[in-house]
């Protein structure tokens, strides 16, 4: 037996705009250019591909299922920019073939930095899942697959997970293939699933490539590579970036056609099938504890965290962040929190990355800025005026409550009233 598990991560940061110390306020991000790249990846993959996977899910019934790990960031840009995308998502919910994962509501690196915003970010992500796709997750997947032990035991500590996901890298597997279902040893109620990067990898950057030695790829010969585990595993862990359908590999390199042909292909062997993440977990037993000791990623040839820390900028910028947690959470307001909690998504950090060897064509096609010293210059410059924000706000705080009886954020929030995207960050007001 050989079941497919797909996985779609579906993100996008809210981008800062050219932020210099002449300015003043807090309008740090730049909604037209949110709202550009929102529209723009909507009409060529989330719409097109959303719509794909409804029309093989009615082919091919209950055979075909998915799963995906949407972020409460570009959620919270479907409502306000693209709401035709979510209410696709909704659609493809209430097939009952697609499941729906947690994960860091803001697609932050909160857990390395401050284990009470990992909690409060995973719950609130959780809430958001269920409310608006009726789902209540139980497989975890964390910010870029970052992982080890310690993840493992945390996401344990939560309760209510029966999996978590992880990259499948060699250094970490030795001899044993990711094609079987793991524990971690910190967390024996957990089941440890595995990317197959090769497969994976395959689809989301080597698709197009023409200088591939498997270039073209055809659904029939990918199919015969999943049929090849039939034997040697019990699961194919086909986890990608949701961007590779039309945006990252576009429509005319015929990675949709791919798509609709594939199913029909993999299910041509009598011993295959579809399953979700918590399908997995449920149908096949663990085979061994895979130990991760120290922290790896889905990121780049090494694997590690060095795309997001690897240089004294990034360290910078992360640990000047989180210094502010406790004067931000001082200041009891639930805007001043949401802004701080977006400056936590990890593209910030992506962004200024300094490597270019292997991987260095990725970090600057993804990078919006002329430099990754450009990129830290504007992100320390906002993250200082919050600082000075928080400041004068703990000031003003202070007087009032000497003059004036207090009155709740709760309070002040129903006379003002709320929006929509305000709605979905009220779970995190600590």
């Amino acid at each position: 037996m050989a079941s497919v598990c797909f996985y779609f991560q579906v993100h996008q940061p809210y981008r800062l705009r050219h932020y210099t110390i002449f300015d003043g306020g807090m309008d740090y991000f730049d909604e037209d250019k949110n709202a550009q790249i929102c529209r723009k990846v909507a009409g060529k993959c989330y719409l097109p591909t959303n719509r794909l996977l409804l029309e093989l899910i009615k082919e091919h019934g209950r055979a075909f299922k998915v799963s995906f790990s949407i972020t409460g960031t570009v959620l919270e840009q479907f409502a306000r920019y693209a709401p035709d995308v979510l209410a696709s998502f909704q659609e493809l919910a209430e097939t009952g073939c697609v499941e729906f994962l947690a994960e860091t509501y803001y697609h932050s690196l909160s857990f390395l930095y401050s284990p009470n915003e990992f909690a409060a970010q995973v719950a609130a992500h959780r809430k958001l899942t269920e409310e608006l796709f009726g789902q209540k997750p139980q497989v975890f997947r964390n910010t870029e697959l970052i992982y080890n032990n310690d993840v493992a035991k945390a996401v344990e500590n939560l309760g209510g997970f029966k999996a978590i996901l992880a990259e499948g890298a060699d250094r970490v597997l030795g001899y044993r293939s990711p094609n079987y279902v793991y524990r971690p040893p910190s967390a024996p109620t957990l089941k440890l699933l595995l990317k197959n990067y090769r497969l994976s990898d395959d689809v989301a950057f080597r698709f197009s490539n023409k200088h591939w030695s498997e270039w073209p790829l055809h659904a029939e010969k990918f199919a015969r590579w999943v049929n090849a585990v039939n034997g040697n595993g019990y699961v194919v862990n086909l986890f990608v970036d949701y961007e590779t359908f039309g945006e990252h590999q576009w429509e005319d390199t015929g990675i949709f056609h791919f798509l609709r042909r594939l199913p029909r292909e993999i299910l041509r062997h009598p011993d295959n099938d579809f399953k979700t993440p918590s399908e997995v977990a449920d149908a096949y037993e663990a085979v061994d504890t895979v130990d991760v000791p120290h922290l790896m990623s889905w990121a780049d040839t090494e694997r590690d965290l060095s795309a997001w820390l690897g240089n004294a900028m990034q360290h910078s910028a992360i640990t000047g962040l989180y210094k502010l947690e406790h004067q931000i959470k001082q200041a009891n307001d639930p805007e001043l929190l949401h802004t701080w909690r977006k400056l936590q998504t990890s593209d910030h950090f992506y962004y200024m990355c300094t490597k270019y060897f292997a991987d260095g064509d990725v970090h600057k096609y993804f990078n919006p800025y002329n430099s990754p010293y450009d990129s830290y210059i504007n992100f320390i410059t906002v993250l200082d005026n919050m600082r000075t924000r928080c400041a004068e706000r703990a000031a003003a705080s202070a007087s009032r409550s000497a003059l004036t009886p207090s009155v709740s954020v709760q309070e002040i929030s129903g006379r003002r009233g709320r929006s929509d995207v305000h709605r979905m960050d009220e779970s995190l007001t600590p």
